[in-house]
C-alpha cells in the first residue's frame, strides 16, 4: 500500500513513523513533509489540493491521511474524493467543528452537549454586556483557526473587555478574530479525547493530557504544546463512558443531521469539573504532540485501521497496555519570535525512545531546528514513571543551540 501523509509536523512524523514498521506499507509520501520525513519517505512539494490529488492518483495511492486542520478546514477531503481517492479527515461541512469556534458551540448547545456557558457576536458591545454578567477569570476566543493560539484566559473584565476590542479589530489575529466567543471559565482539570470515526461508529484511544504553558508549573505563556502523556489515570473507566455517550455519540447523530457525517479524529478537549466533563472545544484531527504519544500505544496497523474508517468500514482497534511521555524541544525564543537556525546533534537514542522531528530542514546530510517546536522525544514503558524517566533521557542526548524544554511533563499523573 502506498500512502500520503498530509502535513509537515512531529504528528505527521509519528504518522510515517508508525506506517514505516507496517509489512503492508510499500511506501510513503509526504506533502510537504519536513527535513527529517524524507529518511524513510519521499517528500512532495504541492500544496494546490487538485494537484495532489492529481498525483496521489498517478501514483496508485490507496489511502491519504490528512493531519493540520488548515487544509482540512479549506476542503482537501472533498477535493479528495472528488477524484475518487480514499482519504481518512472530515469534509469540509464537518471540519467546521473545529475552523469555527461559534458554529461549534451551536453546535453543543443544539445537541444538548454541555459546555460552558458562551456568547459568540462580532458585536463589541453585545459582548462586554455579557463579559459583565460573567465572574472572572472569563474566556476570550477568536472564531477561527489560529494554530492552538485563539484563546485568552481574563484574569479581570477589563482583560477581557481589551481581548474583544483586540480581536474584533483584527489587531490580534486578523480575519480569524472578526468574531469571538466569550465564555465562562470552568475549573477543573482537562482531557484530550481523541476517538477515530468513520461517519457513524466510532473507537476510542488512549485519553491524553497535554501541558500548553511554556514553563514548569504550567508558568509563562500558552503555546501549541510542550507535551504529552498517555494514558492518563485521571481518565477514569467510568468518565471515559460518559465521554463516549454524553459527547461523541451525540456528536456523531448531530454531524449525521448536519449533512455532515463526521470522518476522522475527533479530538474532544474536555473540561471535567466534578466528574463531569464539559467540552472546551473540537479539533478534528491528531492534536500535537498528543499524536506523538497515542502511535506507540496503537497495536495494529494503522494503514488498515485508517483506511477501513476512510471506507465507513471502522473496525475494533487494539491497544498496548503501555505508557508514553512525549516531551517537546522547542527553539530558543519560542513562542516569541523566529529563532536562529541551529545543527541538531543526537549521540543516542535509547532503547523504548523516539525522537521524532518537527520543525527541521536538512542540509548536506546535517538536521537543523528551524524554529518554533522541533522535535518531541518520547519515552514508551510499562508506566508513567519510567516511560518518563525514558524520554527524559533522550532529552540529554539530544543538542542544538538555545534549545529548551519542560522537566515536569506528566508531573499530573505522579503527584
Amino acid at each position: 500500500m502506498k500512502i500520503l501523509v498530509v502535513g509537515s509536523g512531529g504528528r505527521e512524523y509519528a504518522i510515517g513513523l508508525k506506517l514505516q514498521n507496517e509489512k503492508n506499507v510499500e511506501k510513503i509520501y509526504f506533502a510537504p513533509g519536513n527535513g527529517a520525513t524524507s529518511n524513510f519517505g519521499q517528500n512532495v512539494d504541492m500544496s494546490d489540493f487538485n494537484e495532489l490529488a492529481e498525483f496521489a492518483k498517478s501514483q496508485n495511492i490507496e489511502l491519504t491521511i490528512v493531519g493540520p486542520e488548515a487544509p482540512l478546514s479549506a476542503g482537501i477531503v472533498d477535493i479528495f474524493k472528488s477524484h475518487g481517492l480514499n482519504v481518512f479527515g472530515p469534509s469540509k461541512n464537518a471540519a467546521r467543528l473545529e475552523g469555527s469556534k461559534a458554529y461549534m458551540k451551536e453546535f453543543l448547545a443544539k445537541n444538548n452537549i454541555l459546555t460552558a456557558k458562551f456568547l459568540n457576536t462580532d458585536d463589541k458591545n453585545e459582548a462586554f454586556k455579557f463579559i459583565d454578567t460573567l465572574k472572572a477569570p472569563l474566556v476570550v476566543k477568536a472564531d477561527g483557526l489560529c494554530a492552538g493560539k485563539g484563546v485568552i484566559i481574563a484574569q479581570t473584565h477589563d482583560e477581557a473587555k481589551q481581548a474583544v476590542s483586540d480581536m474584533l479589530s483584527g489587531e490580534s489575529f486578523g480575519d480569524a478574530g472578526k468574531r469571538v466567543v466569550v465564555e465562562e471559565f470552568l475549573d477543573g482539570f482537562e482531557l484530550s479525547f481523541f476517538a477515530i470515526c468513520d461517519g457513524e461508529n466510532f473507537v476510542s484511544l488512549p485519553v491524553a493530557q497535554d501541558h500548553k504553558r511554556l514553563l514548569d508549573n504550567d508558568k509563562g505563556p500558552n503555546t501549541g504544546g510542550m507535551g504529552a502523556y498517555a494514558p492518563s489515570p485521571l481518565a477514569t473507566p467510568e468518565l471515559i463512558k460518559k465521554i463516549e455517550n454524553d459527547v461523541v455519540k451525540p456528536t456523531l447523530k448531530g454531524m449525521q443531521n448536519e449533512n455532515a457525517p463526521f470522518c476522522g479524529v475527533l479530538f474532544v478537549g474536555v473540561m471535567v469539573v466534578d466528574k463531569t466533563p464539559y467540552v472546551l472545544e473540537f479539533n478534528v484531527r491528531f492534536g500535537d504532540p498528543e499524536c506523538e504519544v497515542i502511535m506507540p500505544l496503537i497495536d495494529g496497523n494503522l494503514s488498515e485501521i485508517l483506511l477501513n474508517a476512510a471506507k465507513g468500514e471502522l473496525k475494533p482497534v487494539k491497544l498496548k497496555p503501555k505508557c508514553a511521555v512525549g516531551v517537546v524541544l522547542a527553539s530558543k525564543d519560542y513562542p516569541y519570535k523566529s529563532s536562529a537556525k541551529a545543527k541538531i546533534s543526537v549521540k543516542q537514542i535509547p532503547q523504548d525512545t523516539a525522537l521524532l522531528y518537527a520543525g527541521v530542514s536538512a542540509k548536506d546530510g546535517e538536521i537543523y531546528a528551524d524554529g518554533g517546536r522541533v522535535a518531541v522525544c518520547v519515552g514508551v514503558a510499562d508506566d508513567i514513571k519510567t516511560a518518563q524517566n525514558r524520554a527524559y533521557e533522550l532529552c540529554k542526548n539530544v543538542n542544538f543551540d538555545g534549545m529548551q524544554y519542560r522537566k515536569d511533563i506528566a508531573w499530573q499523573a505522579l503527584v
